[in-house]
């Protein structure tokens, strides 16, 4: 490498190792990190984790309905069947029932209402994934129902917003459109989009001694994972440690 001194002359100057591989990448074609590893099946994800013994799977309990007032749930049937150990529910988290989301509102377990179809209400926990599955179905759930808002006019209508509204103006719009030599007006819809990513969702919680937790996770959000489990277990962030070691690709879901 030449460089000129302050002096304008020319000056000779070796690369380090480091600097020198770093400019030889620029330009090349390189491999993922991981390629090789998952090519040949070698990769390692959750769901490859060895399960130490004692292991209980977790099946959720979710809303068959849209929107209603949560009286109560009977479990009694699900907890009689082979294999089913344990039923959990919103009164049973330790610390911070609700997420702490844009708006601190979204609950972990549905508290008193259910506001969409598939919304947990609680897990089953049993010794194999299908038992705790098949005991979910089992579970009663008393929901009274009530009016679903299902569209932007009605949630607009009856001023049901996800966040609180904001407002950008500019000038004087009124002024402006009542003086126009022209004024046009319609409307149009657009229908929503969402992406359908291919990830299965899944987490590994191992408990450790002195209150301390390791959490394997399908996430892109580790920190917000370690932030949510040490809220709702009412514990410090730095007891609860989150790994996502590679989770497939991200697409938006």
């Amino acid at each position: 490498m030449t460089t000129l001194s302050p002096q304008g002359g020319a000056v000779a100057a070796a690369l380090s190792p480091i600097a020198a591989q770093a400019a030889g990448a620029c330009g090349q074609s390189r491999p993922h990190e991981s390629a090789r590893a998952q090519i040949v099946g070698a990769a390692t994800y959750v769901d490859d984790i060895p399960e130490i013994k004692g292991t209980l799977h977790a099946a959720p309990i979710l809303s068959p309905v849209a929107h209603g007032r949560l009286r109560g749930v009977d479990a009694s049937a699900a907890l009689a069947l082979p294999g089913v150990r344990n039923v959990v529910l919103a009164a049973d988290i330790p610390g911070d029932k609700i997420l702490a989301a844009f708006g601190h509102d979204e609950p972990v377990f549905a508290l008193d209402t259910v506001q969409h179809v598939g919304q947990v209400i609680g897990l089953v926990l049993a010794d194999d994934v299908m038992s705790a599955r098949r005991a979910a179905r089992h579970v009663k759930i008393d929901i009274e129902e009530l009016p679903p808002v299902l569209t932007p006019r009605e949630a607009h209508a009856r001023q049901s917003y996800v966040l609180p509204p904001v407002h950008v103006t500019r000038g004087d719009a009124a002024t402006a459109l009542k003086n126009a030599p022209h004024t046009l007006s319609g409307s149009f819809e657009v229908g929503g989009q969402e992406h359908f990513y291919l990830e299965g969702q899944i987490a590994y919680a191992v408990p450790h001694e002195q209150q301390q937790w390791t959490i394997y996770s399908s996430t892109q959000h580790p920190g917000e994972i370690q932030h949510w489990v040490a809220h709702a277990l009412g514990l410090h962030n730095h007891r609860v440690r989150v790994e996502c070691r590679r989770m497939g690709g991200g697409f938006g879901g």
